[in-house]
């Protein structure tokens, strides 16, 4: 395995929550963690300062980290949880021993109680766990006491009661303690909990509800509404898991097809849980649509190893034109009926979604993974026959609708990515609605002019993103400023404008440069280029988002945001002001009828 870049792939973590899995030499899995917040919590391992001496040895044997992005920190602990139980990591046992977990104990007794146990298994009852964390048993106690209202307290407090307590007076317990519930009642909240613990939720939802209509057949409101509490609360907990009313065996798969590369994510539901994720980069050929390499992957990673799981059902974000096929296959092959679905709804739509956003982070990781664009860097050399290091590649782009809120973007790539600090944005002005050639030109003037002045260094390479006219308008600025150190590239797209039949220019309109369309060169400059289209459509609609809501009342000279808020809150809108005499904008308060007046003027000239 090659030599793990820390800072490399903390720099290029997203700050979302997810499960981070920390592998070792033969991808040997060490540690699992969760995190709120993936890039802080990753980066936090390779402080120089405040290390334990186990997470220094955990550190030092670390050669991979794959990372699950969630949507939430709850569905990251859980999913935590079921990687550490399934694979005992040895540095979250040596971290953590076993004996250290917090669980939770329903115990043996006539009115069992429910508690927060850790340490030795001595004790009579049924154990869940173990879980990650106090936190999470706490939070599991404090559903259970308002779902079930199963007892809490230590064994030696419920033999010596004499009256409730206050978890009673607030409804988080039935006080059994003192005859207050029945012993049957109280059998039926106990099972409650025990299915919910086990994981059992639907069948809990199903016997809860078979309860609450057995109670309003009964007449019995009061015991109706409470189950009907518990329904809330489990549905609820489930709405958090992504389970709500689900169940079975399912393969979630998303496709994310970009002109550098690809990602099928893959996420595998059992039993109506998250268990788990993995990600795949396929090479996708020129020639292949989207669809008909996702079909192609299905086929060899499902019939072509023979060694995975066969789920019930496969949920795909792309719709597929062969899934009668598929199904057919399967049965054939392993006598099993599995289900292809694309339009799903409600919960199920969670799960897809979640597939989608790992698809999207996991391929901008791989992309942005410094070992890959260090190694396209050299490529690029090679291919150019470049003499010394490409240390820096600069990339404009013009982003405008119709002439309107015209922006070039310029981002700045080194051999380790990115370089975002430096990127910049320049809103064009005084040009021709619509004129690329006049906006390019502008922006190439107004970046390298200050750049020679104040000596900073300039690109190895520029990139401009458009044809011939683009490019002639880059030399020709280029040798107005005497950039002779700098090289010229263009990159123009192909036809009907699909990735991969770019042509690229090389000085001038009359070279061109010919690159094969799967070399690592050529999707360092499809990359950049993408990153340069997306900055400068960032900019061009904030532009054009904020002259369109913005109002006229923002241009008058001496009207802050105050006076500004006080006007549409009297007048309901900027076109209300218009429509107002100015004695009428005199009456709005903080107005005097001199500004009201230079409102009116300015207004209406």
């Amino acid at each position: 395995m090659t030599e793990f870049d820390p800072k490399s792939f903390v720099k290029s973590l997203p700050n979302k929550p997810g499960v981070y899995q920390m592998l070792g030499e033969d991808n040997e899995l060490l540690y699992v963690g969760k995190a709120k917040n993936l890039k802080a919590r990753v980066g936090s391992y390779f402080h120089s300062r405040g290390l334990t001496n186990k997470t220094v040895a955990l550190v030092s044997h670390i050669c991979h980290i794959n990372v699950t992005i969630t949507h939430s920190e709850t569905e990251a602990l859980l999913l935590e949880q079921t990687l550490i139980k399934t694979h005992k990591p040895p540095y979250n046992i040596m971290l953590v021993d076993d004996k250290g977990y917090p669980y939770l104990l329903l115990s043996d007794q006539t009115f069992p109680g429910i508690h927060f146990h850790r340490g030795s298994k001595r004790k009579k009852g049924t154990y869940f766990g173990p879980y990650p964390g106090a936190s999470a048993v706490r939070e599991a106690l404090s559903v259970l006491q308002k779902a079930f209202k199963v007892r809490q307290c230590e064994d030696s407090v419920f033999s010596n009661r004499t009256r409730p307590c206050l978890q009673y007076q607030i409804k988080r317990c039935k006080a059994p303690c003192v005859g207050l519930v029945s012993e049957d009642e109280y059998k039926e909240d106990v099972l409650h909990t025990r299915l919910f613990l086990e994981g059992k939720s639907n069948d809990l939802i199903q016997q809860l509800e078979i309860e609450m209509d057995r109670a309003a057949s009964d007449l019995n409101f009061e015991k109706a509404a409470e189950i009907r509490d518990q329904l809330l609360f489990v549905r609820k907990i489930q709405e958090q898991q992504f389970v709500a009313g689900q169940a079975g065996n399912v393969d979630v798969l998303a496709m994310e097809l970009q002109a550098s590369g690809c990602c099928i994510a893959m996420i595998i539901i059992r039993d109506g849980r998250v268990l788990g994720s993995r990600q795949f980069f396929p090479r996708i050929g020129l020639e292949e649509e989207a669809e008909t390499a996702f079909e192609a992957f299905i086929g060899q990673y499902y019939f072509g190893q023979r060694n995975h799981e066969i789920p019930n059902e496969i949920m795909t974000n792309l719709e597929l034109a062969n899934y009668d096929l598929f199904s057919a296959a399967f049965e054939q092959e392993f006598n099993r009926k599995v289900k292809f679905s694309h339009n799903v709804r409600g919960d199920r739509r969670k799960w897809l979604n979640l597939a989608v956003t790992n698809a999207t982070e996991q391929l901008a990781l791989h992309i942005a993974n410094r070992k890959s664009i260090l190694g396209r860097f050299t490529e690029l050399e090679k291919q150019l026959q470049w003499e010394t290091d490409i240390e820096r590649i600069e990339c404009f782009d013009i982003s405008h609708s119709q002439g309107e809120a015209t922006v070039a973007s310029c981002v700045v790539f080194g051999r380790e990515g990115p370089l975002k600090s430096d990127y910049r944005r320049f809103n064009i002005t005084g040009i021709t609605g619509g004129d690329d050639y006049a906006a390019m030109e502008q922006a190439l003037t107004r970046r390298y002019k200050r750049l020679m002045v104040e000596e900073h260094k300039l690109p190895t390479i520029l990139m401009v993103d458009g044809g011939k006219g683009q490019l002639n308008v880059a030399r020709r600025v280029m040798d107005e400023l005497q950039m002779n150190q700098t090289l010229l590239m263009g990159i123009a797209k192909g036809e009907g404008r699909k990735p991969g039949l770019e042509t690229l220019y090389l000085q001038d309109a009359e070279h061109t440069l010919e690159l094969e369309k799967h070399s690592p060169a050529f999707h360092l400059l499809q990359h950049i280029r993408d990153e340069a289209h997306r900055f400068a459509i960032t900019g061009h609609r904030g532009k054009r988002g904020k002259a369109r809501t913005g109002s006229l009342l923002d241009d008058i000279p001496g009207i802050g945001a105050e006076r500004r808020k006080a006007l549409i809150r009297y007048f309901g809108s900027a076109r209300g002001v218009m429509a107002a005499s100015a004695d009428e904008i005199a009456k709005v308060k903080g107005i005097s009828k001199t500004i009201a007046q230079n409102i009116y003027e300015f207004l209406h000239n």
